[in-house]
C-alpha cells in the first residue's frame, strides 16, 4: 500500500516539476491538459477514499472538517498530532496509512494550486481533512496501547 502511494506521488511530482519548469508563469492551460491534471487529482482522491474505507472510516470527511481546511496547509493538517517516537505495535499500519493519505493530499493540493479552480480546491480541502483525521487516528491508536514493559536484562 505504501509503495503504491510512493509511486503515485513520484509520478505526480515529476509531472508537476516538468509543468513548472516548462510552463513558466501561470497561463490558461489547454482543456486537455487541465483535464489530465483533474484526472490525476481524481486518482489520488480515490486512493484516499479507498484507504479511508480500509481503515473503517467514512469515505468522506465531515463537511465541517473540509470547510475548516480551506486556509490550512497540508503540513499544518498533518501536524494535528505528532508522535514523539515511532508508532508502537499495530499502530504502525494505522500511521503508515495516515502518512500515505497526507502524501496524496500534498500532491492533490499542488495540482489544485496549478489549476486554480473551485473543484480542485474542494478536493484539496477534502484531502487535507482526511490527512488530519488520519493523523489523529494514528496518535489515538498509540495512546491507547498499554505502556511498554522495560526490557529484560
Amino acid at each position: 500500500m505504501r509503495a503504491t502511494a510512493l509511486c503515485a506521488a513520484l509520478a505526480v511530482g515529476a509531472t508537476a516539476a516538468w509543468m513548472v519548469a516548462c510552463g513558466g508563469a501561470r497561463q490558461q492551460r489547454p482543456w486537455a491538459e487541465q483535464q489530465a491534471r483533474r484526472n490525476e487529482i481524481t486518482v489520488l482522491w480515490a486512493q484516499i477514499r479507498d484507504w479511508r474505507r480500509e481503515a473503517g472510516m467514512d469515505v468522506e470527511p465531515e463537511k465541517s472538517a473540509v470547510m475548516a481546511m480551506s486556509r490550512m496547509s497540508v503540513t499544518t493538517a498533518a501536524r494535528a498530532c505528532v508522535l514523539p517516537r515511532a508508532p508502537r505495535g499495530a499502530c504502525g499500519d494505522v500511521c503508515d496509512l495516515g502518512d500515505a493519505i497526507c502524501d496524496n493530499a500534498e500532491n492533490i493540493c499542488g495540482i489544485a494550486e496549478e489549476l486554480d479552480d473551485a473543484w480542485a480546491r474542494e478536493k484539496c480541502d477534502s484531502a487535507k481533512a482526511s490527512c488530519r483525521e488520519a493523523q489523529e487516528r494514528c496518535c489515538r491508536c498509540d495512546k491507547q496501547l498499554p505502556p511498554q514493559e522495560p526490557a529484560s536484562p
